[in-house]
């Protein structure tokens, strides 16, 4: 049964730091390039993070960049998010998933709120 969990999402201040996780299980980990999602209240859902099954490549939304950084442990099947510097627009539910050509798969998402 494939699973992708996250946690580390809550409130935070603007100009603070969380660090996302999410663990997945069920399926090859390093075989799968891994990326992160979000949607906010309303907006489509876009695209803030991918990573390549080793690693070596890494691309980021406009929005993000310079502020975020995506990584992996494929020891521990886990793709990690850290993100700086929040803003208020930061606010959103975060999802991990992962892809492997025609293959998807997503995980339930963890919320975000950037508030002082």
């Amino acid at each position: 049964q494939v699973q992708l969990v996250e946690s580390g999402g809550g409130l935070v201040q603007p100009g603070g730091s969380l660090r996302l996780s999410c663990a997945a299980s069920g399926f090859t980990f390093s075989n799968y390039g891994m990326s992160w999602y979000r949607q906010a209240p309303g907006k489509e859902r876009e695209l803030v993070a991918g990573i390549s099954s080793t690693g070596a490549s890494r691309n980021y939304g406009d929005s993000v960049k310079g502020r975020f950084t995506i990584s992996r442990d494929n020891a521990k099947n886990t793709v990690f998010l850290q993100m700086t510097n929040l803003k208020t627009e930061d606010t959103a539910v975060y999802y991990c998933s992962a892809r492997r050509f025609a293959t998807m798969y997503w995980g339930q998402g963890t919320q975000v709120t950037v508030s002082s």
